[in-house]
C-alpha cells in the first residue's frame, strides 16, 4: 500500500519555481551554484533566500556565468558532494562544454532546465529548443507536465543519477510552469530521506588524496571509442532503472497528488497513455501542453468518436528514448500526430524523429510532425482539434501550426 503520510499532507498553492526550490532544499544537496536567467531566475533566487534566511544547509556559490556555475557543481560533484544547478535557453548553451564533461565523467549532477526559446530573434518565452539542442550530451532528460510531476521528478532524478552515475536534467516549461500557481504537495526532508538517503559515493568515485583517481583523462583512439560506448550502453540501460525508481518512489512516498487517472491506461516513469483502449488517432507530446491535449480529448470525446477516437501519449523520459514502450502504444493506432515545441532546422522535430525511428519497419502507422508553440506561442484547444483533423491528410512534411 502507498505510504499515507504524503497523502495526508496539505497541498500548498505555489509558483512552480517555489515548488522546485523547496523540493531541492528538502533534498539537502551540499552545494548549489547557478547564474540567474529568465525564466529560471525565481528558482535560484528562492534557493539563495532560503540560505540567507538560515533555512538551508547547502553551500550556495555565486557564479559569474552559467559556464562557471556548471563548472562549480562539476568540481563539487567530483569531490563527492550532492549538487544542484539550474539554467535556461542561452544559459544552457553556455554550459554545453561542461555538460558534455559532466556526462563523460559520470558525475551524478541534477539540473533544472526552465525551457525557453533560443536567439535570434530574442525570446524569453517557452519552447523546447534549448534542451533539444544538447540532447546528445549524455544526460538523462525528463519532462514534467505540471508542478507535482516536477517535484517528483526532481526527487527521483537524484536517486537515478546516483544509481547509474549519469547526470539528470529535469525540464519544466518556462513561465507556463515556473511562474504559474498550482496546488502541490512538497514532501518533507524526513519523508524524502526515506526514499533518497544521504549521498555516500564509494571510493574511486570521487577525488580523494588518500585514494587517487582521474576524471576526464586524455583518451587516445584505442580507448576513446570504448569509453563512449560504455556511456551509450549505460544510458540505454538506465530505462530500467528509471522505471524501477518510479515504482519505488510511489511505494515509499505514496501518491502525493490525487491525480485523475481514470483514463490513464499506462503510467510509469517513461510514458503515460491517456485515453480510450483502442484509439484511431494518437497525439504525442512532452511537457505542460499535455494537460491541454487531455482537456481537448475529454471535452470533445463524443465529437472525436464520430471520426475516430483519440488518445494522448505523454513522453516523460526523452533521453534515453523509451522506444519499446512507445511502440507498444503506437502500433495500436492508425495515425500519430507529434506536437512539439522544437524543430531540427533542415529536418523535422526531434521528438518526431525518435517516434519514426521507434516504429520504422514495425508498423504501417502514419507519423506526422506538427511544430507548435515556438517562442511561447499559445497552443489552443482549437489548434489541437485542427491537428487531429490534419493528420488524416496525405501530407508528410512537418507543419508549423500557429493558430
Amino acid at each position: 500500500m502507498p505510504h499515507d503520510s504524503i497523502i495526508s499532507m496539505k497541498k500548498q498553492i505555489l509558483e512552480g519555481s517555489q515548488a522546485v526550490s523547496q523540493t531541492i532544499n528538502n533534498i539537502k544537496p551540499a552545494v548549489v551554484s547557478a547564474y540567474p536567467i529568465t525564466p529560471q531566475t525565481h528558482i535560484v533566487e528562492d534557493l539563495a533566500k532560503l540560505k540567507a534566511d538560515g533555512k538551508a544547509t547547502y553551500e550556495y556559490v555565486r557564479a559569474e556565468s552559467e559556464f562557471a556555475a556548471a563548472s562549480i557543481v562539476t568540481g563539487a560533484s567530483a569531490a563527492g558532494s550532492r549538487v544542484y544547478t539550474a539554467t535556461s535557453s542561452q544559459g544552457i548553451l553556455l554550459m554545453t562544454e561542461v555538460l558534455f564533461n559532466i556526462a563523460g565523467m559520470r558525475l551524478p549532477v541534477v539540473l533544472t532546465c526552465a525551457n525557453r526559446g533560443l536567439s535570434a530573434p530574442i525570446t524569453i518565452w517557452n519552447d523546447h529548443q534549448d534542451s533539444m539542442t544538447i540532447r546528445d550530451s549524455g544526460w538523462i532528460m525528463l519532462f514534467a507536465e505540471n508542478h507535482q510531476e516536477a517535484v517528483e521528478q526532481h526527487i527521483m532524478a537524484y536517486k537515478i543519477a546516483e544509481t547509474v552515475k549519469i547526470p539528470v536534467m529535469v525540464n519544466i516549461d518556462g513561465f507556463v510552469l515556473t511562474h504559474s500557481y498550482e496546488p502541490v504537495v512538497i514532501p518533507s526532508a524526513a519523508e524524502i530521506k526515506k526514499y533518497l538517503p544521504a549521498y555516500k559515493p564509494e571510493k574511486g568515485e570521487y577525488l580523494d588524496p588518500q585514494n587517487p583517481t582521474t576524471f576526464g583523462a586524455f583518451a587516445p583512439p584505442h580507448s576513446y571509442m570504448e569509453i563512449r560506448q560504455e556511456l551509450y550502453d549505460d544510458l540505454k540501460s538506465s530505462l530500467t532503472v528509471i522505471n524501477k525508481e518510479y515504482k519505488n518512489f510511489k511505494k515509499v512516498l505514496g501518491q502525493a497528488s490525487k491525480e485523475d487517472e481514470h483514463q490513464s491506461k499506462v503510467n510509469n516513469g517513461l510514458i503515460e497513455y491517456y485515453g480510450p483502449q483502442k484509439p484511431k488517432i494518437l497525439l504525442v507530446a512532452m511537457g505542460s501542453v499535455v494537460g491541454t491535449i487531455k482537456d481537448v480529448v475529454d471535452d470533445h470525446s463524443k465529437e472525436f468518436s464520430l471520426s475516430g477516437s483519440i488518445g494522448v501519449l505523454k513522453i516523460k523520459t526523452f533521453r534515453p528514448f523509451p522506444s519499446e514502450e512507445v511502440l507498444k502504444i503506437v502500433k495500436k493506432v492508425k495515425y500519430v500526430a507529434v506536437l512539439e515545441k522544437a524543430v531540427s532546422l533542415g529536418s523535422e522535430g526531434p521528438l518526431t524523429q525518435e517516434i519514426k525511428s521507434a516504429v520504422q519497419g514495425k508498423t504501417q502507422v502514419k507519423v506526422q510532425n506538427f511544430v507548435v508553440g515556438l517562442g511561447g506561442r499559445d497552443i489552443t484547444k482549437d489548434m489541437i482539434k485542427k491537428i487531429a483533423k490534419e493528420i488524416k491528410k496525405k501530407d508528410s512534411e512537418a507543419k508549423f501550426i500557429g493558430k
